[in-house]
């Protein structure tokens, strides 16, 4: 029987003999498609694989490249003291800036949902994303600027300090030429004790005169007093050659208006007073027989704030910087991913008597994982080639001391023309970034079977 009779027959099509070749879903041929992919796949050979395979080659040779060189340039990575100062930082790097970045980040997105002004805040949170990192490191150059009056966290820094312990304003003042003061624990004291209804004369010099308090006036000779002690702590100096009479208080010399005066006697304080605007002070009978002490805050220099850039705080000052340009990523991402809890859960909750931190913390979080894993991972990555925030920002004193491995790559392949072990610190980043990118990689596979 013919196979059309046994399908007439059978009401079925017979089986074919041969296989049967499985067509394209779109109907396009394998030989088009791959047609279509070549251009793709010339440039991922010429801008990946090629750099990557000649790098590893480039690693094994030395640094002439013209004689091989085994696992030298390998060996180089653990015994350089920058490439280990810059491993050491990597490793700052990557467990700090995705953490703090990923938790702000999640902070931001929960509270911006209970608040009506949430799209605003998130705007201007996500803004500095728009700023390239060149653009950022150079704004953060001068936030960081130790001088107070040109970086912005040293004018805040100030401004706190001097509200709780205020600068003094005769930081430079000192004892002239035959002054009574002698140098004690970093302010003066008088070589000889005081008495009551006399007066002590207490002169200084050394403050310019556009240095002098606002509230100074011009100095006054004090007028003794009966059972007190009296005296004037001035600036005993008068511009002008011949002018003036040196230690005694002349009309355009001005007071140490606020100056601390103490009364000491067998090292132990037993009176203090402040001058007033023209200089004079007054202490009790109590001061009668002891010494006359300028304590030492009368001298203390003006706060300049925090050296943010100085070799102890240089990386996470730059940290800081990439957290402000990337919280906004990390709170977009999680704010995504946050419209899609459930809030039938939430409520539930609350009913059942969680209070508000107990929701964020056993449904919000635990729901929110997945995203924030592959935010954090995101960010790991990223900050494993971090290179130009730590090339604009620290200055050339402490750039050492904030070494990432993506800088000492371009230092030593371009600066000290090492290109052997540039590309063996290369292929160390590679091996790096390969493990956290296949983990993110599967995570994302994982969220689309779901």
């Amino acid at each position: 029987m013919s196979s059309a009779a046994a399908e007439d027959a059978a009401g079925t099509p017979a089986p074919s003999s041969g296989p049967r070749r499985r067509k394209s879903v779109t109907g396009t041929r394998r030989t088009v498609a791959a047609l279509f992919l070549l251009p793709a796949l010339v440039l991922l050979g010429a801008l990946v694989v090629y750099p990557i395979g000649y790098s590893l080659i480039r690693s094994f040779l030395s640094q002439s490249g013209d004689s091989f060189a085994g696992f030298d340039n390998y060996r180089a990575l653990f015994t350089d003291d920058g490439i280990r100062t810059a491993l050491k930082n990597n490793i700052i790097w990557v467990v700090f800036a995705p953490t703090v970045s990923t938790a702000l980040g999640l902070i931001f997105a929960v509270l911006t949902e209970r608040v009506r002004w949430g799209t605003a805040f998130k705007l201007v949170v996500f803004m500095p994303m728009a700023i390239s990192m060149l653009a950022a490191g150079i704004i953060f150059r001068l936030v960081y600027d130790q001088d107070p009056d040109k970086g912005v966290a040293n004018a805040v820094w100030v401004g706190v300090h001097d509200t709780f312990a205020e600068s003094s304003a005769f930081p430079k003042a000192h004892p002239g030429r035959q002054s009574p003061l002698r140098p004690d624990r970093g302010g003066f004291v008088t070589a000889t004790t005081v008495h009551t209804g006399r007066t002590a004369a207490l002169p200084l010099v050394g403050v310019a005169p556009d240095r002098m308090p606002k509230s100074a006036g011009p100095a006054a000779r004090a007028q003794p007093q009966p059972g007190k002690v009296t005296g004037t702590a001035w600036q005993d100096f008068t511009r002008g050659k011949g002018v003036g009479k040196l230690g005694a208080v002349d009309p355009a010399e001005q007071g140490y208006a606020g100056m601390r005066i103490e009364a000491v006697k067998d090292g132990r304080v037993v009176a203090s007073t402040k001058a007033a605007a023209d200089g004079t002070f007054t202490l009790p009978a109590a001061a009668d027989g002891a010494r006359l002490r300028l304590p030492a805050s009368n001298f203390r220099e003006p706060y300049n704030g925090v050296d943010w850039l100085g070799p102890a705080l240089v990386t996470p000052a730059v940290i800081g910087a990439y957290v402000w340009m990337w919280a906004g990523f990390a709170m977009v991402l999680i704010a995504a991913g946050l419209a899609g809890v459930p809030r039938e859960l939430l409520e539930a909750a609350r009913v059942d008597g969680a209070n508000e931190w107990q929701v964020f913390r056993r449904v919000t979080v635990p729901l929110l994982a997945p995203v924030l894993a592959v935010v954090t991972v995101t960010l790991m990555i990223n900050v494993l080639k971090i290179f130009d925030l730590v090339f604009i920002i620290p200055p050339g004193s402490s750039q050492d001391d904030a070494n990432v491995l993506a800088l000492e790559l371009y230092r030593k392949g371009f600066s000290e023309d090492q290109p052997g072990i540039a590309s063996a610190i290369a292929v160390f980043l590679l091996l790096l970034v390969i493990p956290v990118m296949l983990f993110n990689i599967r995570r994302l596979r994982r969220e689309v079977r779901r």
